[in-house]
């Protein structure tokens, strides 16, 4: 990734977005410089190159510069994104299925997609997951114990962990922070990455959802080998490096339409 600092202009957009409490519209970002649409966007685009804004329809906002951010933020971005994805996993996904669903955004939006499904076994520790796909279709949903965090409703700790060694389900669905060629699928989070793995170790299959703004961004924290993930489903295509990487750990990727 281009870690070149943001020139002068770049820096103004940044300073806009932060008073303006992180997103702003083309054309108001055009007005408080006092420049063309066309200079905004040429500049937003180089700051999304580098991960230091998110583009939306229309306007942009601020990345997350540290961690992710509580739960109903990361809700509240791309949400077309993570919607089609959802959709797309959710075609995939048969009557019956057995699946763990992890804490992620994405994976609320997932679960949302499921709600006309039926007979679904679903392990978790989102008690949003829960709260979408239980007393639903049949459906029975196993939650996690322990204690839940406050920023997203996830389980974590040891009783979790014992949890998760009891449950061996057909398909894993996980989120990331973020999945680079030359680390893979990375968090943030050492808990929830600990917690990833005891799932993984009892899945058959394992997905990775995630929208475009996590493809080349990087987390301190690797989750698993690359190549224990089968699939990765997400809204653009990948920068070429990361299909090149993904192609040699094995790893199919699926775009969602």
């Amino acid at each position: 990734m281009n870690l070149t600092p943001p020139n002068h202009r770049q820096q103004e957009i940044l300073d806009v977005l932060r008073r303006a409490g992180g997103s702003l519209r083309v054309g108001r970002l055009a007005d408080e410089l006092g420049v063309s649409e066309e200079t905004v966007r040429r500049n937003l685009k180089r700051l999304a190159d580098v991960g230091q804004v998110e583009k939306m329809h229309g306007g942009a906002r601020l990345a997350a510069s540290e961690g992710e951010g509580d739960f109903n933020q990361r809700l509240a971005r791309a949400p077309e994104a993570k919607q089609r994805i959802a959709r797309h996993v959710a075609g995939k996904l048969r009557d019956g299925a057995v699946l763990f669903l992890d804490v992620g955004s994405t994976t609320a939006y997932i679960a949302d997609a499921l709600r006309d499904h039926s007979g679904l076994m679903v392990v978790t520790n989102s008690v949003t997951v829960a709260f979408k796909l239980a007393t639903r279709n049949g459906n029975q949903v196993y939650m996690a114990a322990g204690a839940l965090r406050a920023h997203d409703g996830g389980a974590f700790g040891a009783e979790a962990m014992r949890f998760a060694e009891n449950f061996k389900t057909d398909l894993a669905i996980l989120s990331t922070a973020g999945v680079t060629a030359e680390d893979g699928f990375m968090l943030h989070d050492l808990e929830e990455a600990n917690f990833c793995r005891a799932v993984l170790a009892n899945a058959g299959a394992a997905w990775v959802a995630a929208d475009a703004s996590k493809l080349g961004r990087a987390a301190p924290i690797t989750v698993c080998p690359p190549s224990r993930v089968d699939l990765l489903i997400t809204d653009a295509a990948p920068p070429k490096d990361l299909a090149q990487a993904a192609r040699g750990w094995g790893v199919a990727i699926e775009v969602a339409p």
